[in-house]
């Protein structure tokens, strides 16, 4: 130790400082370790663990119906047909098993495999959990001719578990209430929750899923028969296909691998993975086999059909994966998820089980198939082909980096860029005004002329020769994912508050979405909200962003005598008008873009952006009455 450095006398750490938190406690503390947040996707996560529980049963044989009602009051009802929890006394806990159940951490019937061979719920943790986040809940079950029933305050029985009546019925109840002092919001999303339910449909076939809205008078029930291949053909709606769907299933050291397949003339990939039911977002263990199956059996598959010559190199997964609909669902006894919400699979040896299951079924349906085969592997080719086409043009992106700033561009004179804005802004009109209003010390202004180019209808190559998309790349010194030399950390989407400047907006969150999402997920891109209309009522002067707005105010100021005017574009404001109202951060509004479902966020861009015009059609029919403005 440097003799300068005074050694430190320990006396405020001692072992009264150690806390150990009993019982439930420690998930009040910290929700987050348990069910990922505790804003919406929490709160819908407190219901998929109840429901979980409840598919396990199904997935044993024994449960054919699950019902969930959102009540009045932020209360939930999932209600199933099952065995029901046994309400015998645990001779570990010496309480009821019900009671073990709901309160206790790691208690659960799933570890040893014996009343479940395959379950979602593997943790143990789903329903203390549940128990422990919520105000009041009620678990009532219906066994052996008998109903009982226990009620519980933050994860505390208020009673012991009570034989209450009788009945014919078999099954489980459970009632709860998100606590308001964990969960900030208790609004529950019901096209979310409808989701999910119609995905664990397909994945059960014949099992029936209901959800109920009383408050808002809403229902939906599914039942697939179909199962995966019934799911595929929803995911590519009205996509071209190349072929029909095809499945194959298959047994691999205990593991049950089902697949779905079907290939598509569009570009992009869309990949569903489940394991034991559990939507499994961020892959894991059995995608990474299955992709490594595909990519072999159809490597040996061209070769054996002469469509690859002997000199040609092989095709890259993403070359066989273009235009690739997959759904895989394992079912496992012992699945390792990583985190309590199941983002992935994590069981090493699941790959070598799903590749093996993968590899057979498929080789076989293409052997079986050779017309089907043909189309596939030649579109991959072209696939190959535009990569390699693509990758010169992914060379000169990495170049623009180091290109000199597009000329229109006014830079601000700050160089960090945690302190530097952005502002990208339709038309030169209102880029002139822009840049006279800003803040030149830490606002910069790129104009854009006209509607940028839609990606998502171009191919690479053409996208990285359009003047506007390359400006936009260079002024912000990026190149494929990294954003180690970014210019600014404020980039702000400011166009027109019309359709026109609605539709700018969506195509430069297109292109954002597909070639610069880590600028999103840095949580770095904003839309900018420039008013509709500037209220003069004497010398009192108001801004107003929506009719709504404006109908108000007008309202408050009565019989004055007062002059609206209408903002059609940012070019009709005078500098100082747009410094006031949409730049100075004193005052204005900036909504920050991030992807809350980006499955969902996927669909929307395709149908609203590409080229299939029926379910674009479709989407405007269903939604035109709930959206004020709507371009394509």
């Amino acid at each position: 130790m440097p003799s300068h450095v005074e050694p430190r006398v320990l006396t405020d750490y001692s072992v009264e400082d150690i806390q150990v938190l009993g019982g439930l406690e420690a998930v009040r503390r910290r929700p987050g370790m348990y069910i990922g947040s505790t804003d919406e996707r929490g709160l819908h996560h407190l219901i998929y663990e109840i429901v979980y529980n409840s598919v396990d049963e199904a997935m044993a044989g024994f449960c054919s119906r699950i019902q969930v009602r959102l009540l009045p009051d932020n209360l939930v009802e999932v209600k199933d047909n099952g065995r029901g929890i046994p309400p015998d006394i645990h001779p570990a806990t010496g309480v009821s098993a019900i009671e073990t159940v709901m309160t206790t951490l790691h208690a659960g019937a799933k570890f040893g495999s014996k009343a479940y061979t395959i379950s979602g719920g593997l943790h143990g943790v789903g329903c203390s959990v549940v128990n422990a986040l919520s105000s009041k809940l009620e678990v009532e079950v219906r066994r052996e001719g008998k109903v009982f029933r226990q009620e519980y305050q933050r994860g505390v029985p208020l009673s012991p578990v009570a034989e209450v009546g009788q009945t014919e019925e078999t099954g489980t109840t459970v009632r709860f209430t998100p606590d308001g002092e964990i969960f900030p919001h208790r609004d529950y999303d019901f096209s979310t929750l409808a989701r999910r339910f119609e995905e664990l449909s397909y994945l059960n076939p014949g099992l029936i899923l209901e959800l109920y809205d009383v408050v808002h008078q809403q229902q939906q029930s599914f039942c697939s028969q179909g199962g995966l291949e019934e799911l595929v053909v929803k995911l590519n709606g009205e996509r071209k296909a190349l072929h029909p769907p095809f499945t194959f299933s298959g047994q691999s050291n205990g593991t049950l691998v089902d697949i779905a397949i079907q290939y598509t003339e569009v570009e992009a990939e869309t990949l569903a993975s489940f394991a034991n039911c559990i939507n499994t977002a961020e892959g894991g263990s059995h995608v990474t086999g299955f992709r490594a199956a595909l990519t072999r059996v159809l490597n040996d598959v061209a070769r054996k059909l002469r469509l690859l010559k002997e000199e040609e190199a092989n095709l890259t997964g993403e070359d066989v994966r273009e235009g690739l609909t997959a759904v895989i669902s394992v079912r496992l006894s012992e699945p390792q998820f990583e985190g309590q919400t199941k983002g992935r699979l994590g069981n090493p040896e699941v790959k070598n089980q799903v590749e093996s299951v993968t590899a057979d079924g498929l080789d076989r349906y293409l052997e079986e198939h050779s017309g089907e085969a043909k189309a596939i592997i030649e579109q991959a080719i072209n696939a190959a082909k535009a990569r390699m086409a693509a990758r010169k043009v992914r060379e000169s992106r990495r170049s623009l980096g180091d290109t000199t700033l597009p000329g229109k561009l006014a830079d601000c004179s700050e160089r960090d860029p945690h302190h530097s804005e952005l502002f990208l802004v339709e038309g030169e009109s209102a880029g002139g005004s822009a840049k006279q209003g800003r803040n030149r010390r830490f606002q910069a202004i790129l104009p854009l002329r006209g509607k940028i180019l839609n990606v998502e209808k171009a191919t690479l190559e053409k996208i990285m020769g359009h003047e506007e998309i390359r400006a936009i790349f260079t002024a912000l010194r990026v190149n494929d994912s990294d954003l180690s030399r970014l210019r600014y950390q404020t980039v702000v989407i400011m166009t027109d508050a019309d359709v026109d400047g609605s539709h700018i907006r969506t195509l430069l969150l297109t292109f954002f979405y597909r070639y610069l999402p880590q600028l999103i997920d840095s949580g770095y891109l904003y839309i900018a909200q420039p008013p509709l209309y500037r209220i003069q009522a004497g010398k009192e002067e108001m801004w107003v962003y929506s009719d709504e707005e404006k109908d108000a105010q007008l309202k408050k100021l009565g019989q004055r005598r007062v002059e609206v005017q209408r903002y059609k574009g940012l070019g009709e404001m005078s500098a100082q008008q747009l410094w006031e109202t949409t730049m100075d951060p004193s005052q204005r509004t900036l909504l920050q873009v991030h992807v809350g479902d980006a499955e969902e966020a996927n669909r929307l861009f395709q149908v609203l952006m590409g080229e299939d015009v029926p379910p674009r059609r479709e989407f405007i029919e269903k939604y035109a009455k709930s959206v004020r403005n709507l371009d394509i």
